[in-house]
């Protein structure tokens, strides 16, 4: 009777360890991420309202989010343990010598996924800064050139409905921003996955470039990363087109 009772006692601990290990499992979070954003600046309100939106999915959707506001934190071990960065309307020139190394091998070595908003292409010499040579590359060997103060609506057409990112996208929308023009078009350097009609300016605008790409990946490097260029006003994450893209990007980018 006492060894019955011992393999009975011996069953159910074993149970509930494996009962306590799922659950320990379950509660894990599926994955880490960092977002950087400036504090104040044109952005704040974009930055607020992404921050809104970005802590709501990692609760739903079980997922951790970090944020920062400068890169003076950002070294090989920091970035270690994020598998997502996300460049929420940050500038690719005010980096420290030690960041730049670090997020540079991050994206080589595809040791996370990436998405940036917006300011990651403000691509030249700024407040003294030099031009980052390569992060140029990276956004597909492009330099900033003007922009569209205030912004204006533009249709916006998906050139690959088949990339993962635009699953459930509608073939063309409507959407809003201070559009930036570069010295030439990316895409002989990257993978256009949507453009806009400078014809469709609303209100019209004589800022303009050609071949306007806004959504573009650089299939060069190893890390999985997304360009998206709508990022300056707040309204955009009550756009359902726009908030179901930031969502497909988040999970192909960390492969999930």
């Amino acid at each position: 009777m006492r060894k019955l009772n011992k393999l009975l006692l011996y069953c159910l601990l074993s149970v509930y360890g494996i009962k306590t290990a799922k659950a320990q499992m379950s509660n894990r979070p599926r994955f880490k991420a960092i977002a950087i954003a400036e504090i104040g600046g044109g952005h704040a309100q974009f930055d607020i309202a992404a921050k809104t939106w970005l802590n709501k999915l990692s609760a739903d959707s079980n997922f951790t989010i970090d944020y920062i506001s400068e890169t003076k934190l950002i070294n090989k071990h920091f970035l270690k343990q994020y598998q997502l960065f996300i460049q929420l309307d940050y500038p690719p020139y005010p980096w420290e010598k030690e960041a730049r190394e670090a997020f540079e091998e991050y994206i080589e070595k595809g040791k996370g996924g990436w998405i940036g908003f917006h300011h990651p292409t403000l691509l030249g010499v700024f407040d003294n800064y030099p031009l980052w040579k390569w992060y140029s590359a990276f956004m597909g060997c492009i330099m900033f050139k003007n922009y569209i103060p205030g912004g204006t609506n533009a249709v916006l057409s998906v050139e690959d409905q088949k990339h993962p990112i635009m699953k459930g996208m509608p073939v063309s929308f409507t959407t809003k921003d201070e559009w930036y023009i570069y010295n030439k078009s990316p895409r002989p350097n990257v993978h256009v996955l949507a453009s806009i009609d400078e014809s469709t300016y609303d209100p019209q605008k004589q800022v303009k470039m050609g071949d306007h790409p806004v959504i573009w990946t650089n299939e060069h490097v190893k890390s999985r990363n997304i360009y998206i260029a709508m990022g300056h006003f707040p309204e955009l994450f009550k756009d359902t087109a726009y908030t179901n893209l930031i969502r497909n990007a988040i999970f192909w980018t960390v492969n999930k």
